[in-house]
């Protein structure tokens, strides 16, 4: 593993806002455990020491002396984990101009507020594509109890080619070497992924540069994940080796294949398209009238998502993000996502809709043996919400209780 950053070499005593992780049991509850389709009704978690001890009917729980929260009527189900979102972007002010003017103290300021909304939405886990070096300082601050937050995995800056995506809040590179630099600065910063933009309305980046970057990355012992949007470059950056694909987009039947052989996943970000193609939310973040139209028609047209769809339905495993911080999509977005994700077909029904954000996100981030499920041994990240998400994806805008490790998240519910 790559010299950890120099900020985990500090002394730490205690942290800023200290939580208990008391012994607790979730009773009368609708479980989901995410694993497969399973329900348990009325049913039960147990926490213990941050992980969850047991999971089961309530017929077979046992006298205890732990805390007893009663769930009656309510949902039980693994913290969810938004695996593309940009924590210092609020979702309001335009990202170019929020990317180049806003200081330091205010992208850690919209990181922790968004870290709250986060939180009170029942995400439980944010995986953080960048926005200049801000993600980093927001890990520092949740690792060493400084602001409580979700747990986090932060790219630092995303690598680009000069003048390329979105280049005013991204490291630039030129050449294969500089592709290698760009990586290693990341690591040393604390990086726990690597993100490139592989495309805009062109592919990007030259076959040395991306060989380079791809290399350098796993070199050091890190996945990389790319944004790439439409058919020939989802190929491209799959033939060399990228671990993920952001967004996705249109693909035929040989870069299905090729993901499948490769085994690569796919984190869609539907939101932004849903948001702002909804006249009323969107005009409120005044999205210009064009735009409204013009998200309209793509929402509308089902032959836009057809090589997602093909993808999912091939097996391609696809996870939920956000692009949470785009305009008019906040950090409290989920239910949006999820139900265009069952819409257009990606998700089969509204339980795979939410493994995408349990179960397939902990496995696309390599935690599936800790996080991602209600299981006995598992890390007590877990959700409380009014409702029933199977019946209506909208009860995830009712979440009551958020816990992370078996500490109750602050400032969540009623």
């Amino acid at each position: 593993m790559p010299e950890p950053p120099a900020w985990r070499y500090q002394k730490i005593l205690l942290p800023l806002i200290e939580l208990p992780s008391p012994h607790r049991i979730l009773t009368n509850a609708r479980v989901l455990t995410c694993v497969g389709d399973e329900v348990i009704e009325p049913g039960f978690v147990e926490i213990e020491k941050g992980k969850i001890k047991a999971v089961g009917k309530m017929s077979d729980l046992g006298s205890s002396d732990a805390q007893i929260i009663d769930c009656s009527g309510m949902t039980v189900m693994p913290g969810m984990m938004n695996s593309h979102a940009h924590l210092a972007w609020d979702g309001i002010h335009d990202l170019a101009r929020q990317s180049m003017d806003d200081a330091a103290e205010i992208s850690a300021y919209k990181s922790a507020a968004n870290m709250m909304k986060s939180l009170r939405a029942g995400i439980t886990l944010v995986r953080d594509l960048g926005m200049n070096t801000s993600n980093l300082f927001a890990k520092q601050a949740v690792e060493q109890g400084i602001f409580p937050g979700p747990r986090l995995l932060v790219c630092g800056q995303a690598i680009i080619q000069t003048g390329g995506h979105t280049y005013w809040c991204c490291r630039e590179a030129s050449g294969a070497d500089e592709m290698r630099r760009a990586v290693r600065e990341q690591v040393r910063g604390g990086a726990d992924l690597i993100k490139i933009m592989a495309s805009h309305d062109l592919i990007e980046l030259t076959d040395a540069e991306l060989e380079a970057v791809i290399d350098e990355t796993h070199r050091n012992g890190l996945p990389i994940t790319a944004h790439a949007t439409f058919n020939e470059v989802i190929y491209r950056v799959a033939q060399f080796g990228v671990d993920c694909v952001e967004h996705g987009g249109s693909m035929d039947d040989t870069t299905i294949q090729l993901l499948l052989d490769k085994k690569i996943p796919i984190v869609t970000t539907f939101a932004p398209l849903v948001m702002q193609a909804d006249e009323v939310t969107a005009r409120k973040f005044n999205i210009p009238e064009w735009k409204i139209e013009e998200r309209k028609k793509a929402v509308a047209n089902p032959t836009r998502y057809e090589g997602l769809k093909k993808a999912a339905e091939a097996g391609v495993p696809i996870g939920f993000g956000t692009d949470a911080g785009s305009p008019a999509v906040g950090h409290e977005v989920v239910a949006p996502e999820m139900k265009f994700m069952v819409r257009v077909g990606v998700c089969k029904d509204n339980y795979a809709a939410l493994r995408s954000a349990t179960l397939v996100a902990a496995r696309i981030s390599k935690l599936e043996n800790r996080l991602g499920t209600l299981e006995a041994g598992k890390e007590a990240d877990v959700i409380v919400m009014r409702g029933n998400p199977l019946d209506d994806l909208d009860a995830l805008n009712q979440v009551q209780m958020t816990f992370i490790a078996g500490k109750k998240m602050l400032g969540v519910g009623d």
